[in-house]
């Protein structure tokens, strides 16, 4: 008899017997096509067992709680859609009920308290409902795409004692408190994001300043764990355009938003900022600030302290060490950075290079500013994976050496772990990489780059699960991630063979960014698997169109796969269609 921890999922459909009363044939298909293509495929997905079926139920063992429970909510929100043109009464509404605990596994099948709970917890739960124990939020709890509601401790039929029991907010719920279709519902911690601040100094030149107080009040805002906050990317997508704040909560999922204005003007600046509830447009705190701009620093640390305590989030001792820490107490070197980081952001060979004179131009006023070496070191990374290095080893060599440096100067800025990470990404060193990248978020929990980053790097590592897992929190962090994050989760789904899934990404990832050859690489060996070799054909004639020089060579070489087995299905995807 073998004994182990397991998260069980237990699931029915509410209201069965009167289904089959009414309709017994149709709800008997209706279900099996349910079953058939939606529910066991997400089982399937997130690596579930299905232990045994009844006429309405289904018992199902998950290694990993967060696996049961993400594969729980896609379920719903799947059965939300199949729903929609279906007379209410004759819909078919799961209730779902997870637990974490220990199992006895005899013949294939499941038992044990750790099963009962489950069942009890699905018994409890409402139509379209899912409800989890205590054990298993302890799990999820971090995890910021979900949404729990503590519904206390309830006593369940033959457990011996309550169960602390939370609810996962639905679909319908996510409706009712009027989410529009696609929003995310708001996390269980404080959420916020951080709009731009409008440049009122009358001078565009002075945009740079204006963006990079705003970026650094996120970056400051994002090290606090108590706090949810919208990654700059999602944040600026509203930067000119006129939208309610209501709106602009409902988009992104969060219940509280910040915005201002500078106005910079010789040595004298002027920051108003107002931090607003997104449900009721109601302001919680305003303030404006008239200082020099050689008390700049100070300032923004009022602000951020003035958020937090508003609210009323405790910041570890850590956090309060680290929230606030500018690296340098130059004015001007930090002004160069704040223009180098703009122009690295915009990922082009000219930005790259305009962030690299910049960076030079900060280190020189101040050598000991840890920040500019972490952007050299990017700036370094991004000539070698974009093939604009003259001597790619040396570039790499270089982006090793500013990342060390700039860690030797400041550990405790996450975007220097970054660096250091995605060097030894492209070094091959993944599990060296993955300690990187754990440190950098464990300083910065709220880094919708760096999950990214973790999931590249658990992807070619060969751990595929656990790196959409890292995709889903960047993605919730960042609605409105770049479209390179697609390209990222279609290499994932790649490597899990699920090519109808990646084909999708990348068809997406193709339309917001048409230049990309690696999509359309990946999109013709999809095609392949799939036996569309016509369309396999197509794609890779466009990725020739948009880069003639395309190397298949070169991409084995520079593309880190611990296995090289999983770049050999791309080529077998393209050998498929007799390309290239």
């Amino acid at each position: 008899m073998e004994r182990r921890l397991a998260a069980i999922f237990a699931a029915d459909v509410a209201g069965y017997s009167r289904l089959i009363g009414v309709d017994e044939e149709g709800t008997l298909e209706r279900l099996r096509a349910h079953r058939r293509e939606l529910i066991d495929p997400k089982i399937a997905e997130h690596q579930g067992r299905i232990v045994k079926t009844t006429g309405d139920g289904v018992l199902v063992e998950f290694a990993s709680p967060v696996k049961a429970v993400r594969c729980a909510i896609e379920v719903q929100h799947g059965m939300v859609d199949r729903n929609a043109d279906v007379p209410r009464e004759q819909r078919i509404e799961f209730r779902i009920g997870i637990n974490l605990g220990d199992v006895v596994v005899e013949d294939g099948d499941i038992y044990g308290d750790g099963v009962n709970v489950a069942a009890r917890l699905e018994n409890l739960a409402e139509p379209g409902a899912v409800y989890i124990s205590r054990a298993v939020r302890d799990f999820v709890d971090d995890h910021a795409e979900m949404t729990l509601e503590d519904l206390g401790e309830k006593p369940l039929k033959n457990i011996a004692k309550p169960v602390r029991v939370f609810r996962i907010t639905t679909p319908d719920r996510a409706v009712a408190v009027s989410a529009p279709v696609g929003s995310p519902a708001p996390p269980h911690k404080p959420s916020i994001a951080v709009l731009p601040f409008a440049n009122m100094s009358g001078d565009a030149e002075q945009e740079y300043f204006t963006d990079g107080m705003t970026e650094d009040l996120i970056t400051d805002l994002s090290k606090v764990s108590g706090l949810f906050v919208i990654a700059r990317n999602s944040s600026f997508a509203y930067k000119g355009r006129s939208a309610k704040v209501q709106e602009i909560g409902h988009d992104l999922g969060v219940r509280f938003v910040l915005e201002g204005s500078i106005r910079k003007a010789g040595n004298r600046v002027r920051i108003t900022a107002q931090l607003i509830d997104a449900g009721s447009g109601g302001h919680l705190w305003a303030e404006r600030f008239d200082r020099d701009l050689t008390d700049i620093f100070a300032t923004q640390d009022e602000v951020v302290e003035k958020i937090v305590r508003a609210l009323a989030v405790t910041l570890t001792q850590g956090e309060e060490r680290r929230v606030g820490r500018r690296g340098t107490g130059s004015v001007q070197a930090y002004e160069f950075w704040l223009r180098a980081r703009e122009s690295l952001s915009r990922s082009t060979r000219e930005g790259v290079a305009q962030a690299r004179a910049m960076h030079l131009r900060a280190i020189e006023l101040d050598p000991n500013f840890a920040a500019p070496h972490a952007g050299l070191s990017l700036a370094a990374i991004s000539d070698y994976v974009s093939d604009w290095a003259a001597d790619p080893a040396q570039a790499l060599d270089e982006a090793e050496r500013w990342a060390r440096r700039a860690l030797e100067l400041d550990d405790q800025e996450p975007v220097s772990h970054l660096a250091l990470g995605n060097v030894l990404v492209w070094r091959r060193n993944l599990e060296g990489a993955l300690a990187e990248f754990r440190r950098m978020i464990e300083l910065d929990p709220n880094f919708a780059q760096g999950h990214s980053a973790t999931g590249l790097a658990l992807m070619y590592a060969g751990r595929p699960a656990e790196a959409l897992e890292a995709f889903a929190i960047a993605k919730r962090l960042d609605p409105h991630h770049a479209s390179i994050v697609l390209h990222f989760m279609a290499q994932t789904h790649f490597s899990l063979g699920e090519y109808e899934t990646a084909a999708k990404q990348l068809l997406e990832r193709i339309a917001r960014t048409p230049a990309t050859d690696s999509s359309r690489m990946m999109l013709a060996s999809c095609y392949g698997h799939l036996g569309r070799a016509d369309d396999a054909r197509a794609a890779w004639a466009e990725l020739l169109k948009v880069n003639p020089d395309f190397s298949l060579a070169q991409r084995e070489r520079v593309l880190p796969y611990k296995n090289a087995a999983d770049f050999q299905r791309i080529v077998e995807g393209l050998a498929k269609a007799g390309l290239p």
